[in-house]
């Protein structure tokens, strides 16, 4: 077995959701449950297919996005991974939804920051161990980092 590290390539401030799934209906579920959820955003969505011809199977409503997100899910390669890049919203609006899709086994990450994948390789193929999402943590929040959480969540609207 080898361990590789795929890093996540997107642009620095774009938001992305990793998950895996267990069926090549899943593109067409997540799709619906992206739309229905949050109509207004623009999203690119690829499944990585783990048997028969085992395709990168993909989706969207923004061909770039989905352009980036086919070349994620290739570079990752490991069975029923699927990656779903957006804009015009946050994965807070969709997470739910889409871990309400009944063949969704489980999210990995849910974030903008830099993301490298851990893989384990071995004759079959590809399993994903776990991922790095951004950077090791520095401290523990002071109380002015407690004002300015706060504050940043009310100016973006997300408390009141």
């Amino acid at each position: 077995m080898d361990i590789k590290i795929v890093p996540v390539d997107k642009p620095e401030d774009m938001n992305f959701i990793l998950g895996q799934s267990h069926f090549i209906k899943t593109v067409e579920d997540i799709h619906e449950a992206v739309v229905t959820t949050a109509p207004h955003m623009k999203f690119g969505l690829a499944f990585c297919e783990s048997s028969g011809p085992a395709l990168v199977r993909h989706s969207g409503n923004d061909e770039s996005l989905v352009e980036i997100a086919a070349k994620n899910a290739l570079a990752i390669g490991a069975g029923h991974a699927f990656l779903i890049f957006m804009t015009g919203g946050f994965p807070v609006n969709i997470l739910n939804a889409v871990k309400c899709v009944p063949e969704v086994c489980g999210i990995f990450c849910a974030t903008a920051n830099p993301v490298e994948v851990v893989l384990a390789e071995t004759e079959q193929g590809r399993a994903i161990l776990g991922i790095v999402d951004g950077i090791r943590t520095k401290g523990v929040e002071g109380p002015d980092g407690i004002e300015w959480r706060k504050g940043f969540l009310r100016k973006i609207g997300y408390k009141l």
